[in-house]
């Protein structure tokens, strides 16, 4: 699937820049991303928990940086990610470029997302508004740390989850089923 999100920023190219290139300040604006190692300068180790109604999924992630154009202002970041109890993987492929505009820049994230397994099957109705609201947020937080005139420093990684994103996705997953109508199934609760 391909998610894409554009904002502008008061800032210079040459500033955004400087966070793309920045790739341990990046990671952690993905949602429930935490950075666990770094490889090289061009490679590195994260985690990321992620939450679809009652399943929760934790995945091992290579990042890897590919081409960049400094002159274009495009860069590449390449993630390919490992459910750790076995129950899926993902992929990523998040290209951003920066276009100067009259008062700051314009910055585009598009990110194609791949993912298979248990993961998949099991969110098939909610991994697209899921992965959108994701995004979003990694957008949002681009945003913000361009602006910021001091790195903060990264908050604690939790599981993409919360009940306002359960809610967002379930919303446009209804809005998109259009032929059903609404029943009254329940979720059977498990113990586990």
């Amino acid at each position: 699937m391909r998610l894409e999100n554009t904002f502008e920023v008061p800032a210079p190219p040459e500033r955004a820049w400087e966070l793309l290139m920045d790739v341990p300040r990046v990671i952690p604006c993905m949602p429930g991303a935490a950075l666990t190692e770094t490889v090289d300068d061009a490679n590195w180790k994260a985690t990321i928990a992620v939450k679809l109604g009652p399943m929760s999924f934790q995945f091992a992630a290579d990042v890897k940086r590919g081409e960049t154009d400094r002159d274009a202002g495009a860069s590449r970041l390449d993630v390919v990610a490992r459910e750790q109890r076995g129950r899926g993987s993902g992929q990523a492929v998040i290209t951003s470029s920066l276009e100067p505009t009259g008062g700051g820049t314009r910055v585009t994230i598009v990110t194609e997302l791949t993912m298979a397994g248990a993961v998949a099957q099991y969110g098939r109705g909610l991994v697209q508004p899921v992965s959108a609201q994701m995004i979003d947020s990694f957008a949002a937080c681009l945003r913000e740390s361009i602006m910021a005139e001091e790195p903060a420093p990264p908050a604690p990684a939790k599981p993409v989850s919360g009940l306002r994103l359960t809610i967002a996705a379930f919303g446009t997953w209804l809005r998109h089923l259009g032929r059903r109508t609404p029943s009254s199934d329940q979720t059977q609760g498990g113990s586990g």
